[in-house]
Formats: C-alpha cells, structure tokens, sequence
C-alpha cells in the first residue's frame, strides 16, 4: 500500500506546512545572554525558547517574543508592582506563576538578573516532574 501511494505522489506538488513563527533574533540573544549569568543552565527548545530544572520549566521565550519568568509570590508580586507589567498570558491562558517581561527590561541584564536567580532557585524548591524524552 506504501508503494502505491508514493508512486501517486511522485510528481506532484504537495502542500507546504508553514514554520513556527520563532523569536527574533534580537530577543533571543537579549536572553540567552541572560540564561549565561547563571553558570551551567542549559537554553532548551526552538520555536519557544525556555529553561528549566527537574522537569519544571523557569523561563520561557514565547515565540510572540515576550519573555516570561515563573517567580515564587512575594518576588511575583514585587515585579509586578514594580515595573507594572501581568502576569503571562499565553494562548488564551494565563500561567498563575509567571510574569511578563517588558521589553525593556529583557534589555537590561544586570537588572533582570536578578529575578533569574530567584526563578532558577524558586523552581529548585517545585517536586521533580518525569522527563518526557523518549530513549
């Protein structure tokens, strides 16, 4: 049957599948020069850049190109109060422990690091989560 349907397909264009919009160049660099102030922490995904620790993601890139940073409460409630941002909204959903990053701020390292450092150590304290990669 594998046979057959390869010999209708050959010649014919098949539709294409468009890509994932993915962060721009700019935004990615701003961030993994932030992921860097925190030796050994490892950048993972490509359409949604992101961290994370025992299974339990810290930071996200989304590829609407807004960072996102999960943040124990009182630190959660000092961001947003102080630069008067949300927290992160991501289709349609908001994720309860993350807050929006603004724009400016993925800018200034020095500034945000910071809150890197209380995410990275805030999920260290989350329940190790079971991986899902495959062998």
């Amino acid at each position: 049957m594998l046979r057959v349907s390869l010999q209708f397909l050959r010649g014919k264009t098949l539709p294409t599948i468009a890509k994932k919009t993915t962060a721009s160049n700019e935004q990615v660099e701003l961030y993994e020069k932030l992921i860097a102030t925190i030796s050994g922490l490892e950048r993972k995904g490509d359409a949604n850049p992101y961290t994370a620790i025992n299974g339990n993601m810290f930071t996200l890139l989304h590829q609407s190109s807004r960072l996102a940073i999960r943040l124990p409460e009182d630190k959660r409630q000092e961001f947003l109060k102080k630069y008067k941002t949300t927290l992160f909204e991501a289709y349609g959903a908001v994720m309860k422990e993350y807050v929006a990053v603004p724009d400016a701020l993925l800018k200034n390292t020095k500034e945000l690091k910071k809150y890197l450092e209380f995410s990275y150590e805030y999920a260290k304290t989350l329940k190790p989560k079971p991986t899902r990669k495959k062998p």
